[in-house]
């Protein structure tokens, strides 16, 4: 196919209909809000991420951006190279070029969440090296729900039961864009037919050894029982709400209790001694995952146990995430780890 009737193919496929047209629209209002011109599309050959595709591509051809879209081949399957090299295959009849990341760590335990992981650190060294500074990533309605289950079911507060950002920092430069939020996966497979004909299934996505396939599977159930997922989806949008306004005073506590100096954190003891148990986790949440520059915070089980220690214990030292925390009198001090050593 010439580079002429793929962009006529991804222009006239949202003029011609109307919910795809919707969904261009909100996704050019996006993009164009960012004021960027250099984008990242994380691909992964999937219905969700073949959408963001031929999106991205028509609002490139547009919009003269320049995008680029990379495949993490995370090499947990044999056949995983193969699979890759084939959503490039794909893609590249339609104009749209894609570069293929090979993991070469091995991953043999807690395998999604290590592969995510790693996928976030190739996808970040890759834009360190073009200088691009916004990710876009195509996680959809469902799987802004199916966060909301998994993170209910380990007991999460406030700040994990709103679920997902449409924007975030990742590196603490880096911004991560999640422009297909409010919309649902049947969508975006409609997208894939009518412009690529076909997607591809990654196996582990049917694997019920994964928490995130066996709540994928109770959507069924779960709606005949009238347990709708646009309302749990608009719960979460208010649980959002309730997040932003908490993190405002987060924001304040913060610096009134939190100090900087020679590459090292001094918490006041006093003054963290003096704010009650949530704030406590957030405040040390945003500490180590700022400080360490992580994409995911610790989790809080592993916080309220640091903090129980702490306040126990007149002197410690103790490590998490990455970080040594050292509690004397008057402050915690909190270091980065050596790399050689195993975190906590």
């Amino acid at each position: 196919m010439s580079k002429k009737n793929s962009n006529v193919i991804l222009k006239n496929c949202f003029k011609n209909y109307e919910d795809l047209s919707h969904i261009y629209s909100s996704f050019k209002k996006k993009l164009s809000s960012t004021k960027k011109k250099l984008f990242l599309i994380a691909v992964s050959g999937g219905p969700d991420s073949l959408a963001l595709s031929a999106l991205a591509k028509a609002y490139s051809i547009n919009n003269k951006c320049k995008i680029y879209y990379v495949l993490v081949d995370h090499n947990i399957r044999k056949k995983s190279l193969q699979e890759a090299q084939s959503v490039k295959k794909l893609l590249k009849k339609y104009g749209i070029k894609i570069d293929i990341l090979r993991n070469k760590k091995k991953i043999s335990n807690n395998i999604q969440s290590e592969a995510r992981t790693i996928r976030y650190k190739l996808l970040i060294e890759f834009c360190k090296k073009k200088k691009i500074n916004t990710i876009l990533t195509a996680h959809h309605l469902e799987d802004q729900v199916e966060t909301f289950f998994i993170r209910l079911s380990r007991g999460s507060g406030l700040q994990g039961l709103s679920s997902m950002k449409q924007s975030n920092k990742v590196n603490g430069k880096i911004n991560l864009l999640r422009p297909l939020l409010e919309f649902k996966k049947y969508q975006l497979i409609k997208i894939s037919k009518i412009i690529f004909g076909k997607y591809f299934i990654d196996p582990t996505n049917k694997d019920t050894k994964y928490l995130r396939t066996r709540i994928r599977n109770l959507k069924p159930s779960l709606e005949t029982s009238g347990i709708n997922y646009d309302k749990i989806f608009q719960s979460i949008k208010n649980l959002a709400s309730s997040r932003d306004t908490l993190n405002n005073y987060l924001s304040k506590v913060y610096k009134d209790t939190i100090d900087r100096k020679g590459g090292k954190i001094f918490v006041n003891v006093k003054k963290f001694n003096n704010i009650n148990l949530e704030m406590k986790i957030l405040v040390l949440k945003k500490l180590i995952k700022d400080y360490t520059d992580s994409y995911y915070t610790v989790r809080s089980k592993k916080i309220v146990n640091l903090i129980r220690q702490i306040e126990t214990k007149e002197d410690a030292k103790l490590t998490l995430g990455g970080c040594i925390i050292i509690k004397e009198k008057k402050h915690i001090i909190i270091q980065k780890e050596n790399k050689n050593k195993r975190f906590y």
